[in-house]
């Protein structure tokens, strides 16, 4: 494996290219079980049969770990938006279409959402009577079992010269409720200062998903309370204040 052409870098890893191969080089705070749980996650959506490509192994490169998978040629949804800001209304339609596509597979193999938005909130630096609220609230949302990739967004979904969308970074995939799911897209927009295409995007989800903006909303706390565990500095203001916006009953 050749790490000489990069691709793409964010923040604690590094994507390069080797052929026809991508490897994600992860820095050294993750650990075994951290990749080895990514790549768990990638393989099992490959074998539902959603459209990513494909998974091959898991590897130490130069002291760290890395995830091999196939190479896509394209370009990000997102860099096509922002080329191309006329036709925002249909790519966002078409992301749209994507992600309700997704939400109707099943992987059981899966962590569940629910468990895993627990396990978050416990994590966050919110006093005992906050936790116990947002604990109660994430117990009385409805519970589901679809697809859910827990960081959609453009900058996701790769379009190949054939125009076949193929979705990537499963780290944060899970099974649960796809309003769930809508709503961290929702919040990713918003942190972004995309708020016209959070708007847009959230518009169509709900007209398309047959689904109530209000329900989608009831899951913005549960969302932002999660996102704050990242502890970004230039974060937490917004997601205290959006943590506390949902009124529990």
């Amino acid at each position: 494996m050749r790490l000489s052409q990069v691709i793409a870098e964010r923040p604690n890893k590094t994507i390069y290219r080797d052929g026809d191969y991508v490897i994600k080089l992860m820095d050294e705070k993750y650990t075994a079980a951290n990749v080895l749980n990514e790549a768990l996650n990638h393989a099992i959506v490959y074998e539902t049969g959603f459209k990513v490509p494909r998974f091959h192994e898991v590897v130490k490169l130069e002291g760290r770990w890395a995830i091999v998978m196939d190479y896509i040629e394209g370009r990000t949804l997102d860099s096509i938006m922002l080329d191309d800001p006329a036709n925002i209304d249909s790519y966002m339609e078409r992301f749209v279409d994507l992600q309700i596509k997704m939400h109707g597979y099943k992987a059981e193999s899966l962590r569940h959402h629910t468990d895993k938005m627990h396990s978050k909130i416990r994590e966050t630096s919110f006093d005992a009577t906050a936790k116990y609220e947002l604990h109660s609230r994430l117990d009385g949302l409805p519970k589901n079992d679809k697809l859910c990739h827990g960081d959609y967004t453009t900058g996701n979904v790769i379009i190949t010269s054939e125009d076949e969308a193929y979705v990537i970074d499963w780290s944060h995939a899970t099974q649960g409720n796809g309003s769930a799911d809508a709503a961290r897209t929702y919040l990713r927009y918003m942190l972004a200062k995309k708020e016209d295409w959070a708007e847009i995007y959230l518009k169509k989800y709900c007209k398309k998903s047959d689904t109530a903006r209000q329900y989608v909303e009831k899951w913005m706390a549960i969302v932002a309370a999660s996102q704050s565990v990242k502890r970004k500095p230039e974060e937490q203001e917004f997601l205290l204040r959006w943590a506390n916006i949902v009124e529990y009953s």
